[in-house]
Order: structure tokens, then sequence, then C-alpha cells
């Protein structure tokens, strides 16, 4: 999933700043800047549960030429 995820944004122009977490593929965080991915396992998912952390944020409106 992670490396169609830096596929895709690589063909669209978004290079991956950073990736942490590829090794062990439990959680792992792809940086690009002005977007955050996060991909996990299914246990470190429920564990963290950042829907949970983020439910009071703002959701921002992705512009259409992206």
């Amino acid at each position: 999933m992670a490396d169609n995820v830096e596929e895709a944004l690589a063909k669209a122009g978004c290079p991956c700043r950073q990736i942490e977490g590829y090794r062990t593929a439990n959680w792992i965080l792809m940086d690009y800047g002005d977007i955050i991915v996060h991909v996990f396992s299914r246990e470190d998912r429920l564990f963290y549960d950042l829907e949970r952390i983020w439910r009071d944020g703002k959701v921002v409106e992705r512009p259409e030429e992206l």
C-alpha cells in the first residue's frame, strides 16, 4: 500500500520528503510536506485510534485541480 501511494504521488509531482517505519511495516509514516500519510497494521490502527485524536479537526476541501 505504501509503495502504491509513493508511486501515485510521485507521478502526480509530489515527491516524498521522508518515510519512517518502512522496515517494520507496523506503522509507516510518509511525509509529503502538506500531506502526511499513515499506513498502519490493523492492530496498531486500533491501538492508536488517530480518528479519535483528530475528531475535532477541521475538514479542508481539496482544490479541484488536484
